[in-house]
C-alpha cells in the first residue's frame, strides 16, 4: 500500500510542477506581451541619442575639419555597440519580463494588455513620452525657485556644523 501512496504523490508532484511551469510560461508570456505593446524595446533610444550628441558636440568643439567627419561617425557606431552590450533589448529584456511577473500577477498583465490594445491605451502610449518629458521640464522649472534656499540652508548647516575635524 505504502508504494501506491508513493507513487500517487509522484504522480501529483510531477502534474502539479508542470502545471507551475505551465503558469509560469504563460505569466512570462504575458509580461512579454505587454512589454511589446508597450514598446519597452525603445526606452534604451533616449539614451542611444543623448551619446550620440555628445560625441557630436565633443567633435564640435575639437574644432576638427569636416573632412574627419567619418571618424565621428566611426566613433558613434562603436558607442552603439557598447550601448548594444550593456542595454540592448535582448540584454534587459529578461530581467524586464522577471520584473513584470514579480510586480503584476497573470489577471493583472492580461488587464494592462486589454487597455494597451484599446484606442485610449494607444494613445496613451502615443502621449506619454511627450507627458513625461513636459512634466520633467515643468518639475525642473518649478525646483530652480528652491535651489537658493536649499544652497542657503545647506551653507547654514555647514557653518553651524563648524570646521572639519581632521
Amino acid at each position: 500500500m505504502s508504494r501506491l501512496s508513493a507513487l500517487c504523490a509522484a504522480v501529483l508532484l510531477t502534474c502539479s510542477s508542470a502545471q507551475v511551469l505551465a503558469d509560469a510560461s504563460s505569466h512570462a508570456a504575458d509580461a512579454e506581451r505587454f512589454l511589446q505593446l508597450a514598446r519597452a524595446d525603445k526606452l534604451a533610444v533616449p539614451v542611444y541619442a543623448q551619446v550620440q550628441q555628445m560625441f557630436a558636440q565633443r567633435f564640435a568643439e575639437s574644432g576638427a575639419p569636416e573632412s574627419k567627419q567619418a571618424m565621428l561617425e566611426t566613433y558613434q557606431a562603436k558607442a552603439n555597440t557598447a550601448l548594444d552590450q550593456a542595454v540592448g533589448w535582448d540584454k534587459i529584456k529578461p530581467d524586464m519580463v522577471k520584473l513584470y511577473t514579480s510586480n503584476f500577477n497573470e489577471q493583472e498583465l492580461r488587464e494592462l494588455i486589454a487597455f494597451y490594445q484599446s484606442p485610449l491605451g494607444q494613445k496613451v502610449l502615443q502621449k506619454m513620452p511627450t507627458l513625461t518629458a513636459q512634466s520633467a521640464q515643468l518639475t525642473q522649472s518649478k525646483l530652480e525657485a528652491a535651489v537658493p534656499q536649499v544652497n542657503k540652508l545647506l551653507a547654514d548647516m555647514t557653518a553651524e556644523l563648524g570646521p572639519k575635524k581632521p
